[in-house]
C-alpha cells in the first residue's frame, strides 16, 4: 500500500475508503491496546510502518518527534497525527475519537460499578492491591524519563529542584514554565546567574486556589488546563490532578485519586481516561463526559495547528532547551507525588512488597502492566479473604 504523503505533517486524501481505514484501525486499537503510552505507540509502529506502509520510518519518527514538543497525551497525539496524514481533517477527528471513546466507555462502567460496591470488602480488598502497583508504574515512568534526561547534569538538578518546590506548595505549572525558561538561559547566555534567579523567582511563586463548591464548568475547565499544559509523561497527570483536585479543591481523596489511575491503567487505550472515572465520581456521566472532552480537546487543537511545522520545530534549540527544562520539571513533579501518595497506599509490609516487587518487574522484564495490575487485584482480594 502507497503512502498517504510525501512529508510528514502533510495531510492525506480525504476519501471515504481512507476515512473508513483510519476509523476501523484506531477503534480495534482503542479496545484492545494495553500497556500504556510506549505499548501503544509500538502497536502503530508495527501496522502503520511495517504492515500497512501508510508512513515511512522516517515520517512516523517526525510525527513522534512532534508529539513531545507539545503538551497532551502522546499516544493519542500521535493517533490523530497518523490519521491525519492518512485521511485529512476527517482522518483526524475520527482517529483520535475512535482510540479515546471505547476507553472512555469503560472506564465510565467501571466507575459506576466502584460507586456502587466501593463500600465492600472484597472491592477494598482489590484496591488495597493495585495501588502499590501504581505506585510502580509511576516510579517506572519516571526512570524512563529519568534515562532520556539524565545526560544532562543541570536537567538532573532543575528536576531535583521542582520536585522539592512542588513538595512546598509551589504551583506545577509555574514549575514547568520557570523550568523551561531555566534551561534556555543556562543553554543560551554564558553568564547565566541573572536569567536563571529570574526563572527560579518565577518558580517561587504559588497560585493559591481557594476551595470552593465542586461545579461542572470549573472541573472541564480544570481538565482543559492540564490536557493543554501536560508534559512529560502520562504520569505526569496525577501530580495536576493531586495538586487541583485533592489539595486545593477537596473535591477527591488519595485513595480515590489512586483508584482513577488503576481504573484508566487496567483498561485499553489512553491512560488519560482517568479523568472519566473521576468525572464520574463527581457528577456521574455528565460528569464523565465533559472531563474527557477537557481532557482530550487541546490534543486534537494543538495536532492540528502544529503538524505542518513538525520539521522546524524539530530543529529549534530554543524549543529544544525549553523543552529539556519541562522535562527536568516533569521529573521532578512525579518524584513529588510519588512521596505523597506512598503514605496512602504502602500501608503495611505486604503492600510494599508488591510495590517493589512491581517495580523491580516492569524495570528488568518486558511484562505488560495490566498483567502486574490483575496480579496486585488478586492479591489484594485473597488478603481481603484471609
Amino acid at each position: 500500500m502507497e503512502n498517504s504523503s510525501p512529508a510528514s505533517g502533510v495531510p492525506g486524501k480525504a476519501s471515504p475508503g481512507r476515512v473508513g481505514e483510519v476509523l476501523a484501525f484506531f477503534l480495534r486499537l482503542g479496545c484492545t491496546a494495553f500497556g500504556g503510552p510506549a505499548a501503544h505507540i509500538a502497536l502503530m509502529h508495527h501496522e502503520l510502518v511495517r504492515r500497512r506502509r501508510w508512513v515511512t520510518e522516517a515520517q512516523f519518527l517526525d510525527l513522534l518527534s512532534a508529539t513531545y514538543l507539545i503538551p497532551g497525551p502522546n499516544s493519542t497525539e500521535m493517533a490523530i497525527h497518523l490519521g491525519f496524514v492518512r485521511a485529512g481533517w476527517p482522518g483526524l477527528v475520527a482517529a483520535g475519537a475512535a482510540f479515546i471513546i471505547p476507553a472512555m466507555l469503560m472506564v465510565m462502567a467501571l466507575a459506576a460499578l466502584y460507586v456502587h460496591f466501593r463500600a465492600t470488602p472484597d472491592l477494598a480488598g482489590i484496591l488495597y492491591g493495585v495501588k502499590p502497583v501504581v505506585l510502580a508504574l509511576i516510579a517506572q515512568a519516571m526512570s524512563d524519563l529519568g534515562r532520556r534526561t539524565a545526560r544532562d547534569l543541570r536537567v538532573v538538578l532543575i528536576g531535583l529542584a521542582a520536585g522539592a518546590l512542588y513538595l512546598h506548595g509551589v504551583h506545577e505549572l509555574l514549575l514547568l514554565l520557570g523550568t523551561g525558561l531555566a534551561m534556555l538561559a543556562l543553554r543560551q547566555v554564558r553568564r547565566p546567574g541573572l536569567p536563571l534567579i529570574g526563572a527560579a523567582g518565577l518558580a517561587l511563586t504559588s497560585l493559591s486556589t481557594s476551595p470552593v463548591p465542586f461545579h461542572l464548568l470549573g472541573m472541564f475547565l480544570l481538565f482543559l488546563k492540564i490536557g493543554a499544559t501536560l508534559y512529560g509523561s502520562g504520569y505526569v497527570l496525577v501530580a495536576f490532578l493531586r495538586a487541583d483536585f485533592v489539595a486545593r479543591l477537596g473535591w477527591l481523596t488519595e485513595s480515590q485519586l489512586l483508584d482513577a489511575v488503576a481504573i484508566g491503567q487496567v483498561t485499553p487505550g489512553p491512560v488519560l481516561t482517568t479523568a472519566t472515572f473521576i468525572g464520574y465520581l463527581l457528577a456521574g456521566i455528565p460528569g464523565a463526559l465533559l472531563a474527557t472532552l477537557g481532557i482530550f480537546l487541546p490534543a486534537f487543537v494543538l495536532v492540528a495547528l502544529t503538524g505542518p511545522w513538525i520539521p522546524r520545530m524539530r530543529r529549534s534549540p530554543i524549543l529544544a532547551a525549553f523543552l529539556d527544562g519541562v522535562n527536568g520539571a516533569s521529573l521532578g513533579l512525579m518524584a513529588g507525588v510519588l512521596v505523597q501518595l506512598a503514605s496512602a497506599s504502602l500501608v503495611d509490609p505486604l503492600a510494599v512488597g508488591i510495590g517493589v516487587l512491581s517495580f523491580l518487574l516492569l524495570i528488568r522484564t518486558p511484562i505488560n502492566a495490566t498483567y502486574l495490575v490483575l496480579a496486585g487485584a488478586a492479591l489484594g482480594w485473597l488478603k481481603s479473604r484471609v
